[in-house]
């Protein structure tokens, strides 16, 4: 001991920061450790953590998850009415962004988009009407990935609604999604007035006919090199979709062009996707759940293959433990907002637009897209910063997606829930902020994370499932 105290130190602290701060006042080398016990300090999370860290079935489950995963083609073939195409989605059924819930718990943005949808459905007559029907279960009420579909923000789809039809032409799931309103006063945001049904109604016959129209001369398109070429133009592809959306402009004008449509037709057509910098949005999300569902239902997997919220609760699937949700309370969005509003005017955490950063874009690539920090917050620094951390939390990379600002490094893809649990390095996610009262809109963007809580009672149930597993 005499020997140890008479030569230089470097004391390795583990704990409280102010230890080390002390020994650095006197002059005293040290290394600061960041730790935290693992599983929110939870014993019995913990010891479940510990049985799953390593098990052969489950990296062996998590390996094919990731190759399913990585191999996905998302291919956009078209567009149809979702009663045509979707399964399950019936007459009085609608569906809506995140986990279940029951109508009286549902938040406004929400319960203001589905009243709108009956409206535009024609299944009422007034807003009255349209909430009394929600409300003694007239009209279905289910998530958007019960359907294998996706929607942001409110995340509604009725049967008469158009819809984005993107297949894996590498497996043989599909996902859909339906179009992008644009900014304002739109259905996402809880909005339900006569100028949002207007829009709705034009999007659903001569817009949809446009673009079907267009698709069926242009053919399949493959998505995930449009997405990638995206990732290096500055977009991450979930709050800044500006070259990807010129992208895909690029790419249908000619082809609506050839399909010799009614001149003031096109240019309305044309002239919608040119002013709405996030038409784009709606089909990266539909390509990230096509890429995500092909991973899902693999015995053990502790893979996320879906993040979701309601303006309520935040939740998670994995591919291990089957439609399983994962609940807790959605957090608030950290961000910048608009002039007048702040953070007690929002709702919390709203959409299904995670589904991107669940594949690996998104907050997840915001290193690719620096301006990104105009809208949401933060700095270019912290924007590449997270791309970093979220390496930490992944099974891998997806090498389909790269960014220039890690030296064309890819992408943290294929969230593993034991990683989040064992780390305590949250999912980050990047998003709009919606006003807490339905049909006042978009109020902000920001950041926000997924909560810990949802990760631990995933890793709770698939340790469950995996002792049962080998025990039989």
């Amino acid at each position: 001991m005499k020997d140890l105290f008479s030569t230089d130190l470097n004391v390795v602290n583990v704990g409280l920061a102010s230890f080390a701060a002390n020994i650095g006042r006197v002059g005293g080398a040290y290394t600061d450790l960041r730790w935290q016990p693992p599983a929110l300090a939870d014993i019995e999370t913990g010891l479940d953590l510990a049985r799953l860290t390593g098990h052969p079935a489950v990296e062996a489950a998590n390996a094919e998850a990731h190759r399913r995963y990585i191999s996905a083609q998302p291919v956009l073939t078209g567009v149809a009415l979702a009663r045509t195409v979707i399964p399950g989605l019936t007459e009085r059924r609608i569906l809506h962004a995140g986990p279940p819930i029951e109508w009286h718990d549902m938040c406004g943005p929400v319960k203001g988009a589905i009243a709108g949808a009956i409206l535009y459905e024609g299944w009422a007559d007034d807003l009255e009407s349209a909430e009394a029907l929600a409300r003694d279960g007239s009209v279905a009420l289910e998530p958007c990935h019960q359907h294998g579909a996706v929607g942001p923000m409110a995340g509604i789809i009725s049967p008469s609604m158009p819809v984005f039809v993107v297949r894996n032409s590498a497996g043989e799931n599909t996902a859909y999604s339906n179009f992008n309103e644009g900014l304002g006063k739109v259905l996402r945001f809880g909005a339900n007035g006569p100028a949002v049904l207007d829009r709705l109604r034009w999007l659903g016959t001569e817009f949809f006919s446009s673009l079907s129209a267009g698709l069926a001369q242009l053919g399949d398109l493959d998505l995930k090199p449009l997405i990638a070429q995206a990732l290096h133009m500055g977009d991450e592809c979930h709050n800044r979709n500006v070259a990807a959306t010129g992208l895909l402009l690029k790419r249908l004008v000619p082809a609506l062009l050839a399909a010799d449509l009614d001149g003031a037709a096109l240019r309305r057509s044309v002239d919608f996707i040119a002013g709405n910098d996030h038409f784009f949005l709606n089909l990266s999300m539909a390509a990230c759940k096509a890429m995500l569902d092909s991973a899902r239902d693999i015995p053990n997997s502790s893979m996320c293959v879906a993040m979701a919220r309601n303006g309520v609760n935040f939740g998670i699937q994995v591919s291990g433990t089957g439609d399983r949700w994962f609940q807790a309370p959605a957090n608030r969005v950290e961000g910048l907002f608009f002039p007048g509003y702040g953070i007690d005017d929002a709702a919390a955490d709203l959409g299904d637009s995670a589904i991107t950063e669940t594949a690996g874009i998104g907050g997840f690539a915001m290193a690719a897209a620096p301006a990104i920090v105009q809208f949401v917050g933060g700095t270019a620094a912290d924007a590449t910063e997270n791309s970093r951390r979220m390496q930490a939390i992944t099974i891998g990379r997806n090498p389909a997606f790269t960014l220039p600002a890690l030296n064309f490094g890819a992408t943290a893809g294929g969230i593993d829930v034991r990683k989040v649990a064992d780390t305590g390095i949250l999912p980050v996610i990047n998003t709009g902020i919606a006003h807490r009262a339905a049909g006042v809109g978009q109020i902000g963007a920001g950041l926000t994370t997924a909560p810990a809580l949802c990760f631990n009672q995933a890793v709770e149930a698939l340790a469950s499932d995996v002792i049962e597993a080998v025990a039989a």
